[in-house]
Formats: structure tokens, C-alpha cells, sequence
């Protein structure tokens, strides 16, 4: 597929964002680059991506379709339940463990889609917190991978039987 304008807008405006967007969400910072770029276009352009296996869809509960770039390898998202904003977990899968396993009644697990709710640095009211993090240059995606750490302890915990 040749690479347009609108297309190289879409493209870098979901490579620099930290976790998957609406199409809505992406149309507005597609347009910093790109000011004539319409919606319409942002939707045939994600179908074409989606398609081509750049970009894949992310579909969360109770969420319009987000979209993010394709080869991210496996990992989890966060999403702030006062702010919406929904953020990439990176770390250690914290239910990893429990692919190939058999569960209660002969199920056997395949694999896993994971989101966590809450509330993010900037909607929790750290804001020294946040601004602590900023300062030290970390990202809202390394206090992810911290929670996502956490959790993957608390997991272990209690599939060891220690909670």
C-alpha cells in the first residue's frame, strides 16, 4: 500500500501514543500533523491497516474499538474509570501461569485478554506522585509495569496457596 500523507499521520499519531486509541481520539491528534484530515478517512485508514496487519484492535468492555500498532508482543492494559484514558501495561503477564492449565470441569486454558480498572496517577490525586515520576523521566507505562508486577506477587501468592 502506498504511504499518504493522511495515512503517515494515522500511522505516527498511534506509534506515539501510550496505549490504544478510539478512532475519535486518534483522529484529534492525527490532526496536529494533518489539520484537513477528516474521520472518515482515519476509519478507512485503520480498516486498511487492521487488514494489512499493521494495526490491530483492541476491544475493551464497554469501550468503543481502540487500535493500536501490530507486533507489540503480548501485554495487558489499564484503563482509568474517572478520565477513560487506557494505558499499555508492559512487565511480566501476571496470569501467564495459567496457560496450559487445566481449571476445574476439564477446562484448559489457551490464553488470556486482561484489563485492569482503576484510577490513573493523574485521576488518583497523586500529584506529587506524578510529578515525582515525571521528574524522574519514567512513563504512565512504568507505573503500570510496576502495578502489573504486583499483581503477577499477589497471583503467585495465591496460586501457591499463601494468601
Amino acid at each position: 500500500m502506498r504511504r499518504t500523507p493522511q495515512q503517515h499521520a494515522v500511522l505516527d499519531a498511534l506509534e506515539a501514543a501510550d496505549g490504544p486509541l478510539t478512532a475519535r481520539e486518534l483522529h484529534e491528534r492525527a490532526r496536529a500533523r494533518l489539520p484537513s484530515l477528516g474521520l472518515a478517512t482515519v476509519y478507512r485508514h485503520l480498516s486498511r491497516l487492521e487488514q494489512g496487519g499493521r494495526v490491530v484492535a483492541v476491544h475493551l468492555a464497554q469501550d468503543a474499538v481502540r487500535y493500536e500498532p501490530a507486533g507489540r508482543g503480548h501485554h495487558h492494559h489499564f484503563r482509568c474509570v474517572r478520565c477513560s484514558a487506557v494505558l499499555e501495561l508492559d512487565g511480566a503477564c501476571p496470569v501467564a501461569m495459567l496457560e496450559g492449565a487445566t481449571l476445574p470441569g476439564g477446562l484448559t486454558v489457551l490464553g488470556h485478554e486482561l484489563t485492569l480498572f482503576g484510577l490513573c496517577p493523574a485521576c488518583s490525586g497523586a500529584a506529587t506522585s506524578a510529578t515525582a515520576v515525571a521528574a524522574a523521566g519514567a512513563t504512565p507505562n512504568a507505573d503500570a509495569a510496576s502495578a502489573a508486577g504486583t499483581l503477577a506477587g499477589v497471583v503467585a501468592a495465591d496460586s501457591a496457596g499463601t494468601l
